[in-house]
């Protein structure tokens, strides 16, 4: 007790009803100890008084909330819009408090304290506080991040397992993520994330309030997932160098990222990419209650200058000259989309909001990005708020190849408006399996409404220049597995009446997944009369094994010259098929009791693997743990290690693992259980 000026103290002891509140808020699996409750909707405690009844006549509770520095004094009335308020019911020695929040309260962690008043208002008896976390409720119409779909949350909420989409617009590929929202002492630290923010640590008080607004924190949680600005939680790199840190093709989940930043001081955690960036956002905005999904957009256009054109300029030998800073094509770049009401926009934005945390350019000073409406970016209406023209040029910009002359003249040689935005994927509610959403971002290539939006956006709607040409070029490739060899073949076809002389480059090389070059891998040159004809450039092992980045792509790019210097420049990425782990977990999946995973891998590469460490993790199973490979693996070895753990939590649960070594990175497999709840003995 607190405070206490009657002979004999009223209140004895208080019951949160932890268990039966977090069920009906669907908040259970964070915990059943802690109270956590969403907004909008009402939640109980039992006060154990010392009498019956349990309140003196004449006596009144009060309850007061403190959120920060902030307080709020609840009476028992009536319902009053936009208050708390809470009512109370007798029920032999105890009180049944029912308290209401209203629905656009500021999220975070409270403390609430009980009261006993005499008629004239003085305090009798106070109880000492207890806390309990607000959430949003995307259940609640009158909350803004409302979401009347009951299939559509138990993913965008409730999951605590995702896909994240990679390889390319032609060979996509998919990465099981652990998003782990429900995972022990998680809340804490989204909590934690947002009162590291500048906001929170310049006005406290005003971030506070402003935590209602779930445009305000989802921008927040952008801002502070990468480390840039801030005491962020992820440091981005992209040059290959992370023996200071983790490779960010290792995590598989975002729960030990949030924990290795929270329990390292808010100290950033070294490294991450764009996918971890979106996997760890989706994280904290599912857990603040925020419905949000990852979305993965291919041949995505990073425009520095807002140009909404991305210019790529070489020279003769097909050497980059590029000077400054770069445009450039991620072959594809995540982000993340939260679904909440627009009430700063113009009436017709509400929905889903696209956020990007990966730090590409600044937005009113900060390295953040959103929330951008996806119907403006569709509509092109790229005044409105936040970062629409950035996003509008990430899924729209042109692909313009110019050539540099010795003497400085430049020439363009090809114009794609077709390249840019491809299969926007996300993982599709209804299973395993990737839903496209690019129609919800832009209107079908080359129709009328996609060039009234380009008009709309301030975009010139560029046309084909100069006389059709009389050459034709064009790059395919057999399937290309990580190890082998295999070619690709260029091709020249003459569609003019004549023969034809021209002059072919041809370069493969080693790049990351957002156009960072890493090595020539091989080059060729020929000078054709060209009819129709065809030039097979073989890749093998040796040309591309040593330079290739881990996210195995190989880029391949063919200039051909005409006698009379007309250019025709094309560019294709080829992602390398990586081997998959095979997971066999052994056991009966029930709470607390131990399961072996046998994991076997088998060497794709021609050389030797050395470093190997395997790595397992998921949510409601177990804690991240690593296991080391056989000192040396060599090409064509099969190698089987094992490890143990007890789940946690019963349900749909889903074991993730990885394996990296010093020549083979980013090899992942999984396996998928159903964990059911261990059943009490006999009495």
């Amino acid at each position: 007790m607190v405070a206490n000026k009657m002979d004999v103290c009223v209140f004895t002891g208080v019951d949160l009803c932890c268990q039966a509140n977090n069920h009906t808020h669907r908040t259970k699996e964070m915990d059943v100890d802690r109270l956590l409750v969403r907004r909008g909707q009402p939640f109980s405690f039992a006060l154990e008084c010392s009498g019956s009844p349990p309140q003196p006549p004449d006596h009144q509770l009060t309850l007061v909330l403190h959120l920060g520095e902030s307080s709020v004094h609840m009476m028992a009335t009536g319902y009053f819009s936009g208050q708390w308020w809470f009512s109370q019911q007798s029920a032999q020695t105890e009180l049944l408090i029912t308290v209401h929040s209203p629905a656009n309260a500021p999220v975070g962690l409270y403390k609430l304290a009980v009261l006993l008043l005499s008629a004239d208002g003085e305090i009798l008896e106070e109880m000492a506080p207890e806390s309990f976390y607000l959430l949003f409720n995307p259940w609640c119409k009158a909350d803004a991040v409302y979401l009347p779909d009951e299939e559509l949350l138990q993913e965008y909420i409730l999951n605590e397992n995702g896909i994240l989409y990679q390889g390319s617009w032609n060979q996509i590929t998919s990465l099981p993520w652990n998003f782990g929202q429900f995972e022990k002492d998680v809340v804490d630290i989204c909590f934690e994330i947002l009162n590291n923010s500048p906001a929170a640590v310049k006005n406290p008080e005003m971030d506070t309030m402003n935590r209602a607004d779930p445009v305000y924190v989802s921008r927040t949680v952008t801002a502070m997932v990468n480390a840039n600005d801030d005491r962020g939680v992820v440091l981005g790199r992209w040059d290959g160098e992370y023996s200071d840190g983790v490779a960010p093709t290792r995590w598989t989940g975002s729960v030990p990222i949030l924990r290795r930043w929270s329990e390292g001081g808010a100290q950033r955690v070294r490294y991450g990419q764009c996918w971890v960036f979106s996997g760890v956002a989706c994280t904290v905005l599912r857990c603040l209650g925020i419905p949000t999904r990852c979305v993965t957009n291919y041949s995505s256009a990073h425009d520095t200058d807002g140009n909404l054109t991305v210019d790529y300029t070489f020279n003769e030998k097909l050497e980059s000259v590029s000077t400054g800073r770069k445009d450039m094509i991620w072959n594809y770049h995540c982000w993340v989309e939260s679904w909440m009401a627009r009430e700063d926009l113009p009436h017709g934005y509400d929905g889903w909001q696209t956020l990007d945390p990966t730090p590409q350019e600044r937005s009113d000073g900060v390295y953040c990005c959103g929330p951008c409406p996806v119907r403006a970016v569709r509509e092109g209406e790229v005044g409105l708020k936040y970062d629409t023209a950035f996003v509008f040029a990430e899924v729209n910009a042109d692909l313009v190849y110019w050539v540099v002359y010795p003497d400085g003249q430049r020439t363009k040689a090809s114009l794609n408006q077709k390249t840019v935005g491809k299969n926007i994927s996300t993982k599709s509610v209804y299973g395993d399996h990737r839903e496209d959403i690019t129609a919800h971002y832009k209107y079908p290539e080359g129709s009328v409404k996609e060039r009234e939006v380009y008009e709309r956006a301030g975009r010139r709607v560029n046309q084909k220049y100069g006389a059709p040409a009389e050459l034709e070029l064009f790059i395919k490739h057999a399937q290309a597995v990580h190890g082998t060899d295999f070619d690709v073949i260029v091709e020249v076809h003459n569609v003019g009446g004549q023969d034809t002389q021209a002059h072919l480059t041809v370069m493969s090389s080693a790049v990351t997944y957002n156009s960072l070059h890493l090595g020539e891998c091989q080059k060729k040159t020929a000078s054709l009369t060209v009819p129709a004809q065809k030039e097979v450039l073989r890749l093998r092992y040796d040309h591309y094994g040593t330079c290739v980045s881990e996210h195995n792509l190989i880029r391949v790019t063919a200039l051909l010259q005409e006698s009379d210097h007309n250019l025709i420049l094309q560019e294709i990425n080829i992602h390398l098929t990586m081997p998959k782990l095979h997971v066999k977990v052994v056991g009966e999946p029930v709470v607390s009791r131990k399961l072996t995973v046998y994991i076997t891998l088998t060497n794709p590469l021609p050389v030797k693997l050395t470093g190997g460490v395997f790595t397992i993790e998921g949510a409601g199973l177990t804690e991240a743990q690593e296991v080391p490979a056989p000192s040396g693996i060599g090409p064509a070895e099969e190698v089987t290690v094992k490890c143990s753990f007890k789940p946690s939590r019963p349900g749909l649960r889903k074991l993730l693992v990885d394996f990296d070594s010093d020549r083979l990175k980013d090899v992942k497999g999984a396996a998928t259980l159903i964990v059911r709840q261990k059943k009490s003995g006999r009495v």
